[in-house]
């Protein structure tokens, strides 16, 4: 495949995979352009500030399912296993809408052997997401890493209480609908949950195991910021 600096024809789309807190830096860069942007990120502020910068109608959503390690220079790509294959990329309009531009970005993730889908939620899909992760994350850097986590009762119960915090203020309900499991499921049960899953080899070769703990950190509190702010609108 040859590299170009400028296609012929213009873009036909332009896939974001950025940290939250390098959004607005890409977002100068993708102004000048033409071209419909696919912003696969974590995101709890909606779509409104990224189509302010590049214009509404250009904005898609989504987030990335697979993941893997920083080694150096070189990414160790997480492999796949029964749970994350039965986990599709999520792509979505920020109104809904079922769309021939979002029917044919997914034919093409699933062309390219990317498992994908279409979300008719994804604003809430994210804010979901960030509920979650956000928790998840910070607790992991604090504790020194996922096993160091899940070796700390006390600090899993913490961590899922804020969870809940989190999913309870969202103004709307949670995507998946699975995720109501967090607010309904004993506590002393989802704990031993998560402390199993914070041994996994799953946590152990996703984003959680993080060699760059300072960027990991600057994302996890430009998200908890997004989230905070549509907490105090509530």
């Amino acid at each position: 495949m040859p590299v170009v600096e400028h296609p012929a024809g213009g873009y036909d789309l332009i896939a974001v995979f950025v940290r939250a807190h390098q959004a607005d830096a890409v977002l100068e860069s993708l102004a000048g352009l033409e071209a419909d942007v696919l912003f696969a990120l974590n995101w709890a502020a909606g779509p409104e500030p990224l189509g302010a910068v590049i214009g509404h109608e250009r904005v898609l959503l989504s987030f990335p399912t697979d993941a893997g390690t920083m080694d150096g220079d070189v990414v160790r790509y997480r492999p796949a296993n029964f749970m994350t294959r039965r986990v599709p990329m999520p792509v979505g309009e920020p109104d809904g809408r079922a769309t021939p531009r979002l029917e044919r970005i997914v034919r093409a993730f699933r062309t390219a052997g990317i498992n994908a889908k279409a979300e008719p939620q994804m604003d809430a899909w994210l804010k979901t997401h960030a509920a979650f992760a956000v928790p998840l994350g910070q607790a992991v850097l604090a504790a020194g890493g996922p096993v160091a986590l899940a070796a700390d009762p006390g600090a899993v119960r913490a961590m899922i209480r804020l969870m809940r915090q989190n999913l309870a203020v969202m103004p709307t309900p949670p995507v998946p609908r699975g995720f109501v499991a967090l607010q309904t499921l004993p506590e002393g049960l989802l704990a031993a949950m998560l402390r199993h899953f914070l041994r996994s080899p799953t946590a152990a070769h996703s984003g959680l195991n993080n060699a760059t703990p300072a960027a990991e950190a600057a994302e996890l509190e430009q998200t908890a910021e997004q989230m905070r702010a549509y907490a105090r609108v509530r």
